[in-house]
């Protein structure tokens, strides 16, 4: 991996092309994680997929939405599909080009053997997108994930390397999203024939925002926040909903309480599978820039307790806070600021529907990761530079070279430029959290 400021290239080694052929579906895989550890492309699930036309138009729902730039669409890099083998499922994920959408399918219709778990990328080529594209209702599809006896054309042949540009802020945007969906709930859930009605009735444009007011069984649109609402900021985003539609079972929609606020998620029940998109505020914000993680990483004992959680990580369906509360020995807040510790590396996304986190793993060094957050880097300098003057009450003062700076440390209120331009909404302005850092004691760190 070679890494400049602002971007890494991620070599994906392939054995050889993905392939579809007379009922039998090939993904090959790049480098991976298994239960065992670091492998070469890893070997994870060997059999037959149930619903087949379903399936194939989800994962190539999943690799559209890598190949896309929904702001200011240009042509770019597409990015290999990350997929994670849990034993019970398989958990396909990738992120927009632009960062603001995060798509993900869930096959548990599965009925094979499951060789591994862990997670790795991979290969979806133009080829096996035609070929995927004319899977039919009938077809069956035996599906090998990993190079093995299934993949019906030889894997001897030259390796197949694709070196792809991975913006950090890529990475951060994975972070990002299973933050911000942990604070999500349910707020709509139609049937299909009202999911495909509602779906079909969006406009197309691109940066149309419009809301979705829960009306009995069903959703209708409006143009401002209402009680129960949830924002479809960007409608034409959700635009890989469309070819599902002839499968769809139901459709799910979470959102925050707040009905203003404009980032939301849209699953849709599949047979045997789940696709879920999540899009970020507005269509020209990624996810990477939102700060939800911030005030979680800037505890002093965050990256301990994340290694101690880490080593506890198994693959497992669900990761249950509780249980590794009692495993690690950690209170329950400090599980969750590991679990974004974790997340930062891409170690940890959270499914909605289960209302739980799981775990994966991505291709990131910690040296990568603690480059990610400036705000960050830039409030604990401030911190330990004895810029921050705590003064009575809630409130501190922070010495720049800008200015003195006044801020309320609990709501998060400052003076400075950043927080006059958002208002909180994209997380605390470096001179909150250096004012958060400097009112930990020691002893409050140790506990």
């Amino acid at each position: 991996m070679v890494r400049d400021m602002t971007q890494a290239v991620q070599a994906y080694s392939y054995a050889g092309p993905s392939t579809l052929a007379g009922g039998r579906l090939g993904l090959s895989t790049s480098g991976g994680t298994a239960l065992s550890g670091p492998r070469t492309h890893p070997r994870f699930f060997s059999g037959l997929l149930t619903h087949a036309a379903p399936a194939a138009a989800g994962l190539l729902a999943v690799a559209d939405v890598a190949l896309t730039r929904y702001h200011k669409p240009r042509p770019g890099w597409t990015r290999d599909p990350v997929v994670t083998c849990d034993g019970e499922r398989l958990r396909f994920e990738s992120f927009s080009a632009c960062g603001g959408v995060y798509a993900r399918l869930d096959v548990t219709g599965l009925d094979g053997d499951v060789l591994d778990r862990g997670t790795t990328n991979v290969d979806v080529n133009g080829p096996l997108r035609e070929s995927l594209a004319r899977v039919g209702g009938s077809d069956p599809l035996h599906l090998g994930v990993g190079p093995d006896e299934l993949t019906v054309t030889t894997l001897d042949g030259a390796v197949v390397e694709k070196k792809v540009p991975l913006p950090s802020r890529w990475l951060r945007g994975f972070a990002e999203v299973q933050v911000i969906a942990a604070g999500w709930d349910l707020r709509a859930e139609l049937a299909g024939p009202h999911a495909v009605r509602f779906l079909r009735s969006l406009p197309r444009g691109a940066r149309a925002t419009v809301w979705a007011v829960p009306a009995g069984r069903d959703l209708r649109l409006a143009t401002s926040p209402a009680p129960g609402a949830v924002c479809l900021s960007g409608a034409g985003r959700v635009a890989t909903l469309m070819p599902l539609l002839r499968f769809a079972k139901a459709l799910r929609v979470y959102g925050p309480a707040d009905a203003s606020s404009t980032a939301s998620a849209w699953e849709v029940e599949l047979p045997g599978m789940r696709y879920t998109l999540a899009l970020s505020p507005e269509p020209w914000r990624g996810f990477s820039g939102e700060g939800a993680v911030l005030d979680d990483l800037a505890t002093d004992e965050a990256a301990g307790d994340a290694d101690v959680v880490g080593m506890l990580l198994n693959f497992e369906p669900t990761v249950e806070l509780g249980l590794l509360a009692d495993r690690s020995g950690l209170p329950l807040d400090r599980v969750r600021a590991a679990l974004t510790q974790l997340g930062t590396a891409g170690r940890v996304g959270y499914d909605l529907h289960d209302a739980a986190h799981f775990h994966r793993e991505l291709p990131y060094d910690k040296e990568q990761v603690a480059e990610l957050n400036p705000r960050l880097t830039a409030a604990r300098a401030l911190a330990a530079s004895g810029a921050v003057r705590l003064l009575s009450g809630d409130e501190a003062e922070v010495t720049t070279r800008g200015g003195v700076r006044r801020v309320r440390i609990a709501d998060g209120a400052c003076t400075c430029p950043w927080w006059f331009d958002h208002q909180g909404s994209r997380g605390p302005c470096k001179h909150v959290l250096a004012a958060r850092i400097s009112t930990r004691t020691p002893a409050e760190a140790t506990l």
